[in-house]
């Protein structure tokens, strides 16, 4: 159900890391034209100089960045998709204990990040015919769990900002695709998540039986984008097969 269609480019954020940077892999091996954007420019020159993508160092909470992006996709001819992957949690406290910090912080990426390259890149996309805007949610943003209120929260409104999204650019023929995964082993996500605590981050995956890779949502990602375009995956759902639920995980013993 591959669409052929030349010339597709995509700008991906959080490509400096996990499914991001596997999501420039992905689409680079399907021939597309990537800008590649983080913020940590080391990490994506190596990117670049190994994939061919652009890469574009930029923070996505910035509003200056964000129009220094938009003015280099533009002046190197546009891009039609717009892959959203940029985000992450910070914290496990519950309500009660919550930290103003780690909360602003996760909204900042998750929700406001999402929106400002969203607002900016629309009048393009719209332009372009067939544009696409394909954001990276979380099963976190479909059910909430005890000690994940915060990136409970950031992840539902992005949620909600990508339904919404949906039925405002219908008619400017805009698809709107939203990829909400559940366990997924990553190189920083739950390093970061838990203070950089190591063992601690590595113990969310103990006895887990093949836990996602990024690669593997990365391929989600890149069927999602190469789909015909009048084809819409509205929302996919992705686990393993150990996580029947966000409270059900099958852990085995070593």
């Amino acid at each position: 159900m591959t669409e052929e269609t030349p010339n597709k480019t995509a700008v991906v954020t959080g490509a400096s890391t996990g499914i991001g940077e596997a999501t420039v892999r992905a689409l680079r091996k399907e021939g597309w034209n990537v800008f590649a954007v983080a913020r940590r420019e080391e990490r994506l020159a190596s990117l670049a100089a190994e994939t061919g993508a652009v890469g574009v160092p930029a923070d996505i909470t910035q509003d200056a960045d964000v129009a220094r992006l938009l003015a280099e996709v533009t002046e190197a001819g546009g891009a039609d998709t717009l892959v959203n992957i940029a985000g992450g949690a910070r914290g496990t406290d519950k309500v009660g204990e919550a930290k103003t910090e780690d909360w602003t912080w996760m909204f900042e990426v998750n929700v406001l990040g999402t929106m400002k390259l969203t607002r900016a890149f629309l009048p393009m996309l719209r332009a372009n015919g067939k544009g696409t805007v394909l954001n990276l949610t979380s099963t976190a943003g479909l059910v909430a769990y005890e000690g994940g209120a915060g990136y409970n929260a950031a992840k539902f409104g992005q949620h909600a900002l990508t339904g919404a999204l949906r039925l405002e650019e219908a008619e400017h023929n805009i698809r709107v695709i939203e990829i909400a995964p559940g366990m997924v082993q990553t190189e920083e996500f739950s390093l970061n998540r838990l203070g950089g605590d190591r063992t601690a981050a590595e113990s969310v995956y103990q006895g887990v039986e093949n836990p996602l890779t990024a690669e593997d949502v990365a391929d989600v990602v890149r069927y999602a984008v190469t789909a015909p375009h009048h084809v819409n995956l509205d929302q996919i759902v992705v686990r393993p097969v150990a996580q029947a639920a966000n409270h059900k995980v099958i852990r085995k013993s070593p």
